[in-house]
């Protein structure tokens, strides 16, 4: 199972806590991942990554194993921990302002 963190927005409008485990099919990418997310979690459509281009919303950003991937290829493969389930991917929002 892969572990996947979201913040309070996106919990919130889960119902979910802080942390949901997902079964994914083949190899573990962003791109997956947030497949298997959206298809458990309808309401998330939209919120992470735009519905036609599936790019990343602004003012969200993925880690996981303490590296930033939010610039990665979507379908590059995520780090072994995460394949693991012993490390999350983390879609953590990003902090803007002046």
């Amino acid at each position: 199972m892969i572990r996947v963190e979201l913040p309070y927005h996106l919990r919130n409008l889960a119902r979910v806590e802080r942390e949901v485990q997902l079964h994914v099919d083949g190899p573990v990418t962003q791109q997956s991942i947030l497949d298997a997310l959206e298809a458990a979690y309808p309401m998330l459509r939209g919120t992470i990554r735009d519905h036609t281009t599936k790019q990343r919303r602004p003012f969200l950003r993925f880690f996981a194993c303490a590296q930033d991937l939010s610039h990665e290829p979507p379908d590059a493969p995520l780090p072994d921990p995460v394949v693991r389930g012993e490390e999350p991917f983390s879609v953590v929002g990003a902090m803007a302002g002046g």
